[in-house]
């Protein structure tokens, strides 16, 4: 599925995607419990459009600036006007390729 085609409350979403930018993390505490978690957002796009993708706690550091992801079961929330994608509970993410690879890999092309 390519990011213009996602659409708020989607479920068993797949995407394919770079990440273009990754925010700092910060720590949120339950509503539920008392407990905290840490989150962080990135800014995930393919040739059709950009949005943001939702990380939390060892998801985090899973992934980076230049990495090409695949979610795969996520799905999409709106909060605060804009939506965004999530991996949830019954998603995986997956590092596709590193941004180091990726790099590599258009260098050698080039040359």
């Amino acid at each position: 599925m390519k990011i213009n085609e996602l659409g708020d409350g989607m479920k068993r979403v797949n995407v394919v995607a770079k990440v273009e930018e990754k925010e700092e993390t910060r720590e949120v505490t339950s509503r539920y419990k008392d407990e905290t978690y840490n989150v962080a957002n990135v800014l995930v796009s393919d040739e059709t459009g950009n949005i943001k993708l939702t990380l939390w706690n060892e998801q985090i550091d899973q992934v980076n600036v230049n990495d090409m992801i695949k979610i795969e079961n996520g799905y999409v929330t709106s909060f605060r006007g804009e939506i965004q994608l999530n991996v949830g509970r019954y998603g995986t993410l997956t590092v596709e390729q590193t941004g180091t690879t990726a790099t590599t890999l258009a260098d050698s092309k080039s040359e």
